[in-house]
Protein backbone atom coordinates (compact mmCIF):
# COMPACT_ATOMS: atom_id res chain seq x y z
CA UNK A 1 0.00 0.00 0.00
CA UNK A 2 2.86 2.08 0.49
CA UNK A 3 4.01 2.58 -2.88
CA UNK A 4 0.58 2.31 -4.57
CA UNK A 5 0.05 6.10 -4.53
CA UNK A 6 3.75 6.56 -6.52
CA UNK A 7 3.38 3.88 -9.11
CA UNK A 8 -0.42 5.19 -9.72
CA UNK A 9 1.01 8.65 -9.82
CA UNK A 10 2.87 7.59 -12.44
CA UNK A 11 1.20 5.38 -14.35
CA UNK A 12 -1.38 8.24 -14.48
CA UNK A 13 0.71 10.55 -16.27
CA UNK A 14 1.73 8.12 -18.17
CA UNK A 15 -1.70 7.69 -19.51
CA UNK A 16 -1.94 11.48 -19.98
CA UNK A 17 1.07 11.59 -22.30
CA UNK A 18 -0.17 8.51 -24.31
CA UNK A 19 -3.99 9.36 -24.77
CA UNK A 20 -4.54 12.94 -23.62
CA UNK A 21 -7.76 13.44 -22.49
CA UNK A 22 -10.94 11.35 -22.91
CA UNK A 23 -12.87 12.37 -26.16
CA UNK A 24 -16.49 11.86 -24.52
CA UNK A 25 -17.88 11.86 -20.93
CA UNK A 26 -14.58 13.23 -19.32
CA UNK A 27 -15.30 13.54 -15.56
CA UNK A 28 -14.23 16.91 -15.61
CA UNK A 29 -16.55 17.62 -17.97
CA UNK A 30 -19.01 16.30 -15.71
CA UNK A 31 -18.39 18.14 -12.85
CA UNK A 32 -18.71 21.83 -14.98
CA UNK A 33 -21.86 20.81 -15.57
CA UNK A 34 -22.91 20.09 -12.03
CA UNK A 35 -21.51 23.19 -11.47
CA UNK A 36 -23.42 25.27 -13.40
CA UNK A 37 -26.47 23.69 -12.53
CA UNK A 38 -25.93 24.34 -8.83
CA UNK A 39 -24.98 27.77 -9.69
CA UNK A 40 -27.80 28.49 -11.24
CA UNK A 41 -30.01 27.53 -8.40
CA UNK A 42 -27.53 28.72 -5.98
CA UNK A 43 -26.03 31.98 -7.20
CA UNK A 44 -26.26 35.25 -5.39
CA UNK A 45 -23.85 38.94 -5.59
CA UNK A 46 -21.99 38.21 -2.15
CA UNK A 47 -18.55 36.63 -1.12
CA UNK A 48 -20.86 34.54 1.27
CA UNK A 49 -22.51 32.36 -1.30
CA UNK A 50 -19.90 32.13 -3.14
CA UNK A 51 -17.96 30.44 -0.49
CA UNK A 52 -20.59 28.19 -0.04
CA UNK A 53 -20.75 27.20 -3.61
CA UNK A 54 -16.84 26.42 -3.36
CA UNK A 55 -16.62 24.74 -0.13
CA UNK A 56 -19.42 22.64 -1.24
CA UNK A 57 -18.41 21.36 -4.48
CA UNK A 58 -14.52 21.22 -3.48
CA UNK A 59 -15.61 19.11 -0.54
CA UNK A 60 -17.45 16.90 -2.78
CA UNK A 61 -14.90 16.23 -4.85
CA UNK A 62 -12.65 15.09 -2.37
CA UNK A 63 -15.52 12.97 -0.59
CA UNK A 64 -15.38 11.08 -3.75
CA UNK A 65 -11.71 10.88 -3.22
CA UNK A 66 -11.81 9.95 0.17
CA UNK A 67 -14.19 7.14 -0.71
CA UNK A 68 -12.29 5.50 -3.26
CA UNK A 69 -9.59 5.45 -1.05
CA UNK A 70 -11.16 3.74 1.57
CA UNK A 71 -13.05 0.79 -0.87
CA UNK A 72 -9.29 -0.05 -1.97
CA UNK A 73 -8.29 -0.18 1.96
CA UNK A 74 -5.65 -3.32 1.99
CA UNK A 75 -5.87 -3.96 -1.86
CA UNK A 76 -2.94 -2.66 -3.41
CA UNK A 77 -3.57 -2.98 -6.88
CA UNK A 78 -7.15 -1.43 -6.82
CA UNK A 79 -5.48 1.34 -5.02
CA UNK A 80 -2.74 1.95 -7.35
CA UNK A 81 -5.55 1.73 -10.29
CA UNK A 82 -7.44 4.46 -8.41
CA UNK A 83 -4.74 6.58 -8.47
CA UNK A 84 -3.65 5.78 -11.74
CA UNK A 85 -7.24 6.59 -12.83
CA UNK A 86 -7.85 9.94 -10.66
CA UNK A 87 -4.57 10.87 -11.77
CA UNK A 88 -5.23 10.39 -15.54
CA UNK A 89 -8.27 12.52 -15.55
CA UNK A 90 -7.18 15.72 -13.39
CA UNK A 91 -4.07 15.63 -15.77
CA UNK A 92 -4.02 17.98 -18.51
CA UNK A 93 -0.87 18.49 -20.04
CA UNK A 94 -1.28 16.04 -23.28
CA UNK A 95 -4.31 17.99 -24.40
CA UNK A 96 -2.80 21.34 -23.67
CA UNK A 97 0.11 20.20 -26.21
CA UNK A 98 -2.11 19.37 -29.04
CA UNK A 99 -3.62 22.71 -28.80
CA UNK A 100 -0.44 24.43 -28.71
CA UNK A 101 0.46 22.17 -31.90
CA UNK A 102 -2.18 23.38 -33.50
CA UNK A 103 -1.84 26.79 -33.31
CA UNK A 104 1.63 26.35 -34.24
CA UNK A 105 1.06 24.48 -37.53
CA UNK A 106 -1.44 26.93 -38.49
CA UNK A 107 1.43 29.96 -38.47
CA UNK A 108 3.95 27.46 -39.79
CA UNK A 109 1.14 27.32 -42.97
CA UNK A 110 1.11 31.24 -42.37
CA UNK A 111 -2.73 30.88 -41.25
CA UNK A 112 -2.48 34.06 -39.05
CA UNK A 113 -6.56 34.31 -38.40
CA UNK A 114 -7.04 30.39 -38.23
CA UNK A 115 -4.22 30.88 -35.93
CA UNK A 116 -5.68 33.70 -33.51
CA UNK A 117 -9.35 31.62 -34.17
CA UNK A 118 -7.97 28.26 -32.61
CA UNK A 119 -5.79 30.46 -29.92
CA UNK A 120 -8.97 31.64 -28.63
CA UNK A 121 -8.89 27.68 -26.66
CA UNK A 122 -5.91 27.91 -24.79
CA UNK A 123 -6.63 31.91 -23.84
CA UNK A 124 -9.37 34.72 -22.67
CA UNK A 125 -7.83 37.66 -24.28
CA UNK A 126 -8.95 39.29 -27.40
CA UNK A 127 -7.13 37.65 -30.64
CA UNK A 128 -8.28 39.49 -32.92
CA UNK A 129 -5.75 41.55 -33.80
CA UNK A 130 -2.71 39.66 -33.03
CA UNK A 131 0.24 39.64 -35.29
CA UNK A 132 2.40 35.81 -35.09
CA UNK A 133 4.63 36.96 -32.32
CA UNK A 134 1.58 37.96 -30.43
CA UNK A 135 0.24 34.83 -31.17
CA UNK A 136 3.25 33.17 -30.37
CA UNK A 137 3.80 34.73 -27.16
CA UNK A 138 0.27 34.03 -25.93
CA UNK A 139 0.64 30.09 -26.69
CA UNK A 140 3.68 30.68 -24.78
CA UNK A 141 2.09 31.87 -22.00
CA UNK A 142 -0.19 29.64 -21.47
CA UNK A 143 1.51 26.72 -22.10
CA UNK A 144 3.36 27.73 -18.98
CA UNK A 145 0.54 28.78 -16.70
CA UNK A 146 -1.03 25.83 -17.98
CA UNK A 147 1.56 22.85 -17.34
CA UNK A 148 1.68 24.32 -13.33
CA UNK A 149 -1.44 24.50 -12.87
CA UNK A 150 -2.43 21.14 -14.94
CA UNK A 151 0.15 19.05 -14.45
CA UNK A 152 2.69 19.84 -11.56
CA UNK A 153 0.18 21.27 -8.87
CA UNK A 154 -2.46 18.20 -9.65
CA UNK A 155 0.77 15.81 -8.77
CA UNK A 156 2.14 18.11 -5.87
CA UNK A 157 -1.35 16.91 -4.28
CA UNK A 158 -1.87 13.76 -5.49
CA UNK A 159 1.51 13.08 -3.79
CA UNK A 160 0.91 14.49 -0.53
CA UNK A 161 -3.14 13.56 -0.31
CA UNK A 162 -3.61 11.10 -2.59
CA UNK A 163 -6.89 10.60 -4.91
CA UNK A 164 -8.59 13.03 -2.16
CA UNK A 165 -5.67 16.04 -3.19
CA UNK A 166 -5.95 15.19 -7.08
CA UNK A 167 -9.80 15.49 -7.47
CA UNK A 168 -10.61 18.72 -5.09
CA UNK A 169 -7.35 20.24 -6.57
CA UNK A 170 -9.09 19.88 -10.13
CA UNK A 171 -12.22 20.59 -8.78
CA UNK A 172 -11.22 23.90 -7.40
CA UNK A 173 -9.21 24.74 -10.84
CA UNK A 174 -12.10 24.15 -12.79
CA UNK A 175 -14.14 26.48 -10.65
CA UNK A 176 -11.77 29.31 -10.74
CA UNK A 177 -12.19 28.81 -14.54
CA UNK A 178 -16.03 29.12 -14.53
CA UNK A 179 -16.57 31.69 -11.89
CA UNK A 180 -13.07 33.11 -10.59
CA UNK A 181 -13.46 36.24 -13.48
CA UNK A 182 -12.79 39.57 -12.79
CA UNK A 183 -16.55 40.72 -13.71
CA UNK A 184 -19.58 42.29 -12.86
CA UNK A 185 -21.09 38.78 -12.38
CA UNK A 186 -18.31 37.53 -10.70
CA UNK A 187 -16.40 39.73 -8.57
CA UNK A 188 -18.08 38.53 -5.47
CA UNK A 189 -19.53 35.12 -5.91
CA UNK A 190 -15.93 34.17 -7.24
CA UNK A 191 -13.86 35.59 -4.97
CA UNK A 192 -13.13 32.09 -3.13
CA UNK A 193 -13.10 29.86 -6.03
CA UNK A 194 -10.05 32.42 -7.14
CA UNK A 195 -8.68 32.70 -3.43
CA UNK A 196 -8.63 28.77 -3.39
CA UNK A 197 -7.10 27.99 -6.67
CA UNK A 198 -4.34 30.36 -6.14
CA UNK A 199 -3.51 28.93 -2.56
CA UNK A 200 -3.91 25.26 -3.99
CA UNK A 201 -1.36 26.60 -7.19
CA UNK A 202 1.23 28.02 -4.95
CA UNK A 203 3.44 25.03 -4.13
CA UNK A 204 2.98 23.55 -7.50
CA UNK A 205 4.20 26.90 -9.37
CA UNK A 206 7.26 27.42 -7.31
CA UNK A 207 7.98 23.54 -8.03
CA UNK A 208 7.31 24.53 -11.89
CA UNK A 209 9.94 27.31 -11.58
CA UNK A 210 12.63 25.24 -10.37
CA UNK A 211 11.90 22.24 -12.22
CA UNK A 212 12.39 24.80 -15.73
CA UNK A 213 15.62 25.69 -14.23
CA UNK A 214 16.84 21.80 -14.34
CA UNK A 215 15.12 21.12 -17.75
CA UNK A 216 17.03 23.96 -18.75
CA UNK A 217 20.11 23.63 -17.52
CA UNK A 218 22.17 25.71 -20.42
CA UNK A 219 19.68 28.92 -19.00
CA UNK A 220 19.19 27.80 -15.48
CA UNK A 221 21.02 31.52 -14.35
CA UNK A 222 18.74 33.13 -16.48
CA UNK A 223 15.32 31.23 -15.33
CA UNK A 224 16.00 32.17 -11.83
CA UNK A 225 17.12 35.46 -12.50
CA UNK A 226 14.03 36.27 -14.42
CA UNK A 227 11.90 34.86 -11.84
CA UNK A 228 13.33 37.12 -8.78
CA UNK A 229 13.41 39.93 -11.07
CA UNK A 230 9.93 39.72 -13.31
CA UNK A 231 7.49 37.45 -11.33
CA UNK A 232 6.61 39.36 -8.35
CA UNK A 233 5.00 42.34 -11.03
CA UNK A 234 2.49 39.72 -12.67
CA UNK A 235 -1.11 40.11 -11.50
CA UNK A 236 -0.70 36.45 -10.71
CA UNK A 237 0.84 35.42 -7.60
CA UNK A 238 2.03 31.84 -9.49
CA UNK A 239 1.20 32.15 -13.59
CA UNK A 240 4.37 35.09 -12.61
CA UNK A 241 6.10 32.27 -11.36
CA UNK A 242 5.86 29.99 -14.49
CA UNK A 243 5.67 32.21 -17.11
CA UNK A 244 9.19 34.44 -15.83
CA UNK A 245 10.62 30.84 -16.18
CA UNK A 246 9.77 30.06 -18.86
CA UNK A 247 10.68 33.00 -20.67
CA UNK A 248 14.04 33.03 -19.27
CA UNK A 249 14.92 29.70 -20.60
CA UNK A 250 13.40 30.34 -23.44
CA UNK A 251 14.90 33.35 -24.11
CA UNK A 252 12.20 35.31 -24.82
CA UNK A 253 10.05 38.09 -24.07
CA UNK A 254 6.66 37.51 -22.50
CA UNK A 255 4.06 39.49 -20.70
CA UNK A 256 2.67 42.64 -22.17
CA UNK A 257 -0.25 44.20 -22.84
CA UNK A 258 -3.66 42.35 -23.41
CA UNK A 259 -7.42 42.97 -23.91
CA UNK A 260 -9.64 41.20 -22.40
CA UNK A 261 -12.95 42.66 -24.61
CA UNK A 262 -13.12 46.67 -23.26
CA UNK A 263 -11.19 45.97 -20.77
CA UNK A 264 -7.15 46.22 -21.37
CA UNK A 265 -4.34 44.94 -19.48
CA UNK A 266 -0.87 46.23 -19.08
CA UNK A 267 1.10 43.73 -17.53
CA UNK A 268 4.75 44.14 -16.91
CA UNK A 269 7.27 42.69 -19.45
CA UNK A 270 8.92 39.11 -18.17
CA UNK A 271 12.17 37.86 -19.23
CA UNK A 272 14.66 40.27 -20.88
CA UNK A 273 15.01 38.11 -24.02
CA UNK A 274 13.41 38.98 -27.72
CA UNK A 275 9.74 38.75 -29.41
CA UNK A 276 8.21 34.95 -29.10
CA UNK A 277 8.46 33.70 -32.85
CA UNK A 278 6.17 30.68 -33.81
CA UNK A 279 9.08 28.20 -33.47
CA UNK A 280 9.18 29.25 -29.54
CA UNK A 281 5.92 27.78 -29.21
CA UNK A 282 7.47 24.04 -29.85
CA UNK A 283 10.43 25.13 -27.78
CA UNK A 284 7.71 25.90 -24.91
CA UNK A 285 5.75 22.88 -24.79
CA UNK A 286 9.26 20.48 -25.24
CA UNK A 287 9.88 22.36 -22.45
CA UNK A 288 6.97 22.02 -20.92
CA UNK A 289 6.91 18.08 -21.12
CA UNK A 290 10.20 17.85 -19.73
CA UNK A 291 8.95 19.98 -16.76
CA UNK A 292 6.37 17.27 -16.67
CA UNK A 293 7.79 14.11 -16.57
CA UNK A 294 9.85 16.07 -13.40
CA UNK A 295 7.36 16.26 -11.64
CA UNK A 296 6.13 13.36 -12.00
CA UNK A 297 9.41 11.99 -10.68
CA UNK A 298 9.25 14.78 -7.35
CA UNK A 299 6.05 13.52 -6.74
CA UNK A 300 6.38 9.63 -7.10
CA UNK A 301 9.20 10.28 -4.81
CA UNK A 302 7.45 12.54 -2.34
CA UNK A 303 4.61 9.76 -1.78
CA UNK A 304 6.89 7.31 -0.83
CA UNK A 305 8.18 9.57 1.41
CA UNK A 306 5.07 10.18 2.60
CA UNK A 307 4.23 6.61 2.44
CA UNK A 308 7.08 5.48 4.89
CA UNK A 309 6.39 8.53 7.57
CA UNK A 310 5.78 7.36 10.95
CA UNK A 311 1.94 7.16 11.40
Amino acid sequence: MRDARAVGLLLGHAADRILGDPRRFHPVAGFGSAAAALERRSYGDSRALGTVHTVFLVGAAAGVGIAAERATDGRPLARTAVTALATWTVLGGRSLEREAAAVHGLLEDGDLPGARERLRSLVGRDTSALDASGVSRAVVESVAENTSDAVVAPLVWGSVAGVPGLLAHRAANTLDAMVGHRNARYERFGWASARLDDLLNHPGARLSGLLTAAAAPRRSAEVLRSWRDHAAGHPSPNAGVVESAFAGALGVRLGGTNLYGARTEHRPVLGDGRPAEPRDVARGTALARRVGAGAALAAAGAALIVGRAPR
